[in-house]
């Protein structure tokens, strides 16, 4: 009953007219943001934040903002992979597998409706999920003490690194630059300056907004300038442009289990939509065994990635405000985001700044409903910007990036350091090293330090302190299982793979 009065006074947050207006338009420029190709939620959201703290917004409006981009992107990322076979971002590549065939099958309406059908009730299994689970997870992580959130945030980064199955070692590589760059400026505890190399603009540290806006949006210029995506054209829609009752029944419980699924995935910090997406088709393709087309366009391909992967979206809001640990690259930078307003997410949110958090939990069942009335009859809207060229494209990303880093703190070194970490992001991307652990690395860094220090000095630096609990004990477990299962899992796959022509 307490969640339900905390539930409408967060609608009663959420549908003030300014809340509102800032959702839909947060919702319509995350659609444009997630069908482009290559920029993604944490782009979006990246691009966005510096701008929502510049127009100086409320912290929940602001938060309304950047909430209603990262869904927006979830369901534009469909767009261009049904219609274009290129993913809009890394939570979308299952979709192209059966979306783009359904779309050269003349069904490309049928596709992106049922997409969006199915990203609907992603979203609202996994936002109901938040408003069950999240409030009884935030009492349980009260219970958290110094040790316990340094293994919290050591499980974090185990999950990460086991997790991303094609490069374990570069994902460990970016979470170590992430620690490494977090620990420059100001040390609290002693109060000596390190690794700031005399310069006093390095005295308080990086700045946040710097190195995200580094490594997403100006290495991803670079990018755009240095390739062009290769496709074979987009597809125009023509045919019916919206699923019928059949289709509706075969996608169905292939869509809600894919939900659950998706919203367990999304509370694992580091997981992402990716994997949530990922593991979906795969059930989906197992369950429908010789009854299934997976791969030449079958219906519940595009169903139950979408499905999963917008779930796993809001599902990872939840570790962000129950423990303050990002369970996504694009909750990371929402966790950035809180730091300018001076708000440090955590069990204590809930208690502390009610307003926010519910008014943040009720702006995702407005936005989700907003994202389908506008995602269904505003296709074709959307796919003539997919004919935007780079060069109109560019210097604006540019443009809204450079006064986001300026506006902060009106100073040139900034915007001079943005762009070497764009650089750096430029070639680290290049070599295939993923910089959401990096953004992770960075935003847990300071915590982490600052929680292994307190645990040290309650005990005069004896380090039995961070396995004393039995909540330690679990999550160390937990991380030890996250390092070694899932390459386990993939060398006895790869094992059985090569036993079979042998037989």
């Amino acid at each position: 009953m307490e969640t339900l009065q905390y539930l409408l006074s967060g609608f009663g947050v959420a549908l003030t007219p300014t809340n509102l207006a800032v959702a839909a338009l947060g919702a319509f420029i995350g659609t444009i943001v997630g069908m482009l190709p290559g920029l993604g939620p944490i782009n979006g959201v990246a691009i966005l934040m510096p701008l929502a703290f510049a127009l100086k917004l409320p912290p929940e409006t602001a938060l309304i903002l950047l909430a209603a981009v990262y869904m927006g992107c979830e369901y534009g990322g469909r767009i261009s992979s049904i219609l274009l076979n290129v993913p809009g971002d890394a939570g979308a590549i299952m979709t192209a597998m059966d979306g783009y065939p359904m779309a050269r099958k003349g069904l490309g309406g049928v596709a992106l409706s049922i997409s969006a059908w199915s990203s609907f009730i992603g979203s609202l299994v996994a936002t109901m999920g938040i408003v069950l689970f999240a409030p009884l997870l935030a009492r349980w992580a009260l219970a958290f003490g110094p040790a316990e959130y340094f293994a919290l945030m050591c499980f974090a980064f185990a999950c990460i690194t086991g997790l991303m199955g094609d490069a374990p070692m570069k994902a460990a590589l970016a979470a170590i630059i992430g620690l490494s760059l977090s620990t420059v400026g100001l040390d609290s505890n002693s109060g000596v300056y390190r690794f700031t190399g005399g310069d006093v603009h390095l005295s308080d540290g990086i700045q946040f907004i710097v190195v995200v806006i580094g490594v997403f949006s100006i290495s991803e210029i670079l990018l755009m300038l240095e390739q062009h995506h290769s496709s074979e054209g987009l597809i125009k829609v023509s045919g019916r442009s919206l699923f019928n009752l059949k289709e509706l029944s075969l996608t169905w419980w292939g869509t809600v289990r894919s939900s659950i699924v998706g919203f367990v995935v999304g509370v694992l910090p580091g997981a992402g939509a990716t994997i949530a997406s990922a593991m979906t088709y795969a059930m989906e393709k197992r369950i429908a065994a010789d009854d299934g087309h997976f791969g030449e366009g079958d219906i519940r391909g595009v169903s139950a990635p979408e499905a999963a992967n917008n779930a796993s979206a809001a599902g990872s809001f939840v570790p962000m405000l129950t423990l303050g640990v990002p369970g996504s690259g694009t909750t990371a930078v929402m966790v950035g985001a809180l730091s300018l307003y001076n708000i440090t997410p955590g069990p204590a949110l809930f208690s502390q700044n009610p307003t926010l958090v519910w008014g943040l939990i009720a702006s995702l069942f407005v936005a989700n409903v907003m994202l389908l009335f506008i995602n269904i009859p505003m296709v074709g809207v959307f796919t003539r910007v997919l004919r935007l060229p780079n060069w109109a494209l560019v210097p604006g990303i540019l443009a809204v990036s450079a006064v986001g880093v300026y506006s902060v703190h009106a100073t040139t070194f900034d915007l001079m350091l943005m762009a070497v970490f764009g650089t750096v992001g430029f070639l680290l991307r290049k070599q295939g090293v993923p910089m959401a652990p990096l953004i992770l690395g960075f935003v847990l860094g300071d915590m982490m330090e600052q929680n292994l220090r307190r645990a040290l000095s309650i005990t005069n630096g004896e380090l039995g302190i961070l396995v004393e609990s039995p909540i330690s004990i679990g999550l160390w477990a937990g991380a030890a299982a996250m390092v070694t299962i899932p390459p386990l899992l993939r060398w006895l796959a790869r094992r059985r793979k090569t036993l079979v022509p042998a037989h």
